[in-house]
């Protein structure tokens, strides 16, 4: 199986936590460097040809709506929860919009997720 490639874009420049998560579960992390990093993530998801992009701004949607008007990817946004993103992952969502969560925890667990749905 291979390492799914996560995009991280966090607003204010963060996003090493949630980096450190996708790779304790075998993924490999990029984080989009600075601030207003959000509002990169499709390009940088598309040049990388990345398996998930993750999106942090305070309403949790910014990032994700842009990935998905400018390239087409599948994203659901305003997420809250751990629980909210895998399950957004589930239905076959590649973008996912959060508030600001920087966890090890969500890292980790959407890249368990993504395992459990590419096995």
């Amino acid at each position: 199986m291979s390492k799914p490639v996560v995009v991280i874009g966090h607003r204010m420049g963060k996003g090493e936590k949630v980096a450190q998560g996708v790779e304790a579960a075998g993924g490999t992390a990029h984080v989009i460097p600075g601030v207003t990093a959000d509002m990169k993530l499709g390009d940088v998801m598309h040049e990388m040809g990345a398996d998930i992009g993750i999106s942090f701004c305070g309403s949790g949607g910014a990032g994700a709506i842009t990935a998905n008007t400018k390239y087409g990817y599948p994203s659901e946004h305003h997420l809250r929860t751990v629980d909210a993103g895998v399950a957004a992952l589930k239905k076959g969502n590649k973008v996912l919009g959060f508030g600001f969560m920087d966890t090890e925890e969500l890292g980790r667990r959407l890249v368990e997720e993504w395992k459990k749905i590419n096995e």
